[in-house]
């Protein structure tokens, strides 16, 4: 089969079409031909090994666990292992394929089955393989702090981008008060998907503007701590999900407090 493989850290360059071996799953797995994937800023990190941190689940001096990219994947089942309950050949399915090694850049790979959920029947392979890392990145960090309630003033700092937009809308789902942040090229496209109002930071110093929300979700991470604070209600909380820098990271993990966390997750079939 035909592959996108990288087996050192770099830009594109490292990358590199080949042809490989079909991979054969195991019992409790499936082989999923790959009819779309999408790219993340995960892919990136993975393929450049930066930050540094992460080459501590990928490999230290060259990538080791991952030598294809690609977390989000939709497809069909081609074959299932002896163990398999809850898929069957034919399936169409998608999924965040990330703590199973990745592999999407691929024409076929193999996962255990509890990386998938069949696909809805109204959608089609490339919009079910554009939603599982950004959505469930958006799901987990909405809910960091608990369920989302009616009337609950929340920002997005981000709302434009890939985890933005999904965070809008989901957040409109639980009728929550969505401020969307972006920049002035993207105000119609936020108030389009859902957002009660649209800042547009090119425009306005936000943090100096006097206004509290209940729960900030920065998919970003340009805001400062201080800025967290201002913009914070009493009671207010904040979840990370982008990062200006390692900095940024290493502040906001360990001198936010319990008001602000980073979201972490592993992907579910639930979710």
């Amino acid at each position: 089969m035909k592959a996108i493989t990288n087996y050192k850290y770099g830009g594109p360059e490292v990358l590199k079409l080949e042809e490989i071996d079909r991979p054969t799953p195991q019992e409790n797995e499936v082989l999923v031909k790959i009819k779309a994937t999408a790219i993340n800023p995960l892919d990136w990190h993975v393929m450049r090994g930066i930050p540094y941190f992460m080459r501590l689940m990928t490999g230290i001096a060259k990538p080791t666990k991952f030598n294809i990219l690609g977390a989000d994947v939709a497809g069909t089942v081609e074959q299932v292992g002896d163990k398999v309950r809850q898929l069957k050949v034919g399936d169409n399915v998608f999924g965040d394929i990330f703590n199973f090694g990745l592999g999407g850049l691929s024409e076929y790979v193999r996962v255990k089955e509890e990386g998938l959920v069949v696909m809805p029947e109204n959608i089609s392979f490339e919009e079910a393989a554009a939603v599982p890392v950004a959505a469930l990145t958006a799901l987990n960090g909405l809910r960091k702090f608990g369920p989302i309630s009616s009337g609950q003033k929340i920002l997005i700092n981000g709302a434009s981008g890939g985890v933005g937009t999904f965070a809008v809308q989901i957040a409109k789902i639980y009728d929550a008060h969505v401020t969307g942040v972006c920049s002035t090229t993207n105000l119609e496209l936020v108030k389009s998907i859902g957002a009660d109002e649209v800042i547009d930071y090119t425009n306005e110093d936000l943090p100096q503007s006097g206004r509290k929300y209940d729960l900030i979700f920065d998919a970003v991470g340009n805001l400062s701590l201080a800025d967290y604070k201002n913009l914070l209600s009493e009671e207010g909380r904040c979840a990370v999900v982008g990062f200006g820098g390692v900095g940024h990271m290493i502040r906001a993990g360990l001198l936010g407090g319990k008001k602000i966390k980073m979201v972490d997750f592993k992907a579910n079939q639930r979710d």
